[in-house]
């Protein structure tokens, strides 16, 4: 009878959940992340012209950074790092246009470029660490109004992502049948959300993307190939190109997408405290930031690149009501152990973006879901805060509607608002202070 009272003293996000079930969440976070995981490995390898081989290289060091990432970000290290919350680290698609640029003028030495690159990584990183004390202070200024509107922010920005899923990441007309496999994945999705029971309807994500996968190879839409040619192990030994090169304008470029980064990631980790009960403190973003800054450091010492939270994996969390952050500690275990497998970082690559853009519907709209859920308790009659959201989501679909629109603007401009999300949150933040709390007392 105690320890059922001690049991049920325990907040959902600290509760340890038994190996049986928690492994298969686990699972389904690490597919969940994976395309993301694989994709800017593979953009900025090819921008800097590694081989095939040393791309396999990138994703596996990718890999298992984000496992090491999110075992500090989820477990915690004592009371100093960590937001301790189920959140899933990889590296962000948003400094990929810094990194491509910084290793764009290397073009012919790809070990000069890559070492310019994680020598600007690790610089970043040790900015992050400095400033996360002063974003932890500014959560006073994040009430409801701003991060519901955030929330909403970050799942519109990501539908998106998988409607271009579908078109294997291009903006482009559709072929029929990536579309027909999009379709088929989502609708195995609502099917088996409807009739799976207990633990197995909450890893229907993972359940859907192995069918649909299984699906596109017996239609001839996924190629394997890359598989058969990876090795079963690899080790991830410090500075694999060389000694990282600290070039000051390198350093500048990804220190303003690092600002760029911390407000995405403050908004994710909002999100995810919402989802799973947990108030939000600005100590635990501090301590969550930090957790980014440390990893990020040592993801340039590792061959890989900025770390931050996945909303892919934000998005899973809403959808599944699975609150526990040790679900992320088993998740970021499996990623660390299969960093130093090439042939899966190679298999994760061969997933079908068409297969990807099904589940992403669900996915990315449950992060949208759980911004109406937060703003449903925001007070409108009476106030501005209707102009607060509106003024926000608006300002937050210019570069989603038309990702040219700051193109022949100046560099720092293009930086800092490339990214609806970034767009929207500062809005919020920034007419949140004008309307309700310019003039208080």
């Amino acid at each position: 009878m105690l320890q059922q009272r001690v049991q049920n003293t325990i907040a959902p996000v600290d509760e340890k959940l038994p190996f049986s079930k928690v492994w298969i969440f686990s699972i389904q976070h690490v597919f969940a992340m994976c395309a993301g995981a694989v994709a800017v490995p593979i953009v900025v390898g090819g921008a800097t012209g590694l081989s095939p081989a040393e791309v396999v290289f990138l994703i596996n060091a990718g890999l298992f950074m984000a496992g090491i990432a999110t075992l500090i970000q989820s477990f915690g290290v004592g009371n100093i790092l960590g937001a301790k919350i189920p959140v899933i680290e990889g590296t962000s698609f948003a400094a990929v246009a810094a990194m491509t640029a910084i290793a764009g003028t290397y073009k012919g030495n790809s070990n000069m470029a890559m070492t310019t690159v994680f020598g600007a990584v690790i610089a970043a990183g040790l900015f992050c660490v400095v400033i996360a004390p002063l974003f932890g202070k500014l959560i006073r200024f994040f009430p409801k109004v701003v991060t519901g509107t955030v929330v909403m922010i970050i799942g519109i920005s990501l539908l998106p992502t998988g409607v271009k899923w579908i078109t294997n990441s291009k903006v482009e007309a559709a072929n029929p049948n990536q579309f027909y496999l999009a379709l088929a994945v989502l609708a195995i999705t609502l099917l088996l959300f409807k009739y799976l029971k207990g633990i197995w309807n909450s890893a229907a994500i993972l359940f859907a993307l192995i069918i649909g996968t299984i699906l596109a190879g017996i239609l001839g839409l996924a190629d394997f190939s890359g598989v058969a040619k990876a090795s079963w192990f690899t080790v991830n030994l410090p500075f694999h190109f060389g000694t990282p090169r600290f070039d000051f304008s390198a350093i500048i470029s990804l220190c303003l997408v690092t600002l760029v980064l911390m407000t995405e990631s403050t908004g994710n980790m909002m999100a995810i405290h919402e989802m799973v009960e947990k108030p939000v403190e600005g100590r635990n973003i501090t301590k969550g930031l930090m957790a980014d800054g440390v990893s990020t450091l040592l993801a340039g010492v590792f061959n890989t690149f900025p770390q931050t939270p996945f909303a892919q994996n934000v998005g899973l969390v809403g959808l599944t009501g699975i609150k526990s952050r040790f679900v992320a500690v088993y998740a970021g275990i499996i990623l660390l152990v299969l960093g130093f497998i090439p042939k899966f970082g190679a298999l994760m690559a061969s997933i079908p973006k068409p297969v990807l853009g099904g589940v992403g519907f669900a996915m990315f709209g449950m992060v949208l879901v759980g911004g109406i859920r937060t703003l449903s308790k925001v007070e409108f009659n009476g106030t501005k805060n209707g102009v607060i959201v509106a003024v926000s989501i608006g300002l937050a679909m210019i570069p989603i509607a038309n990702p040219d629109f700051y193109h022949n603007f100046p560099n720092w401009v293009q930086t800092i608002f490339h990214s609806g999300i970034t767009t929207g949150s500062l809005s919020a933040v920034l007419l949140n202070i004008f309307f309700n709390e310019l003039g208080k007392k």
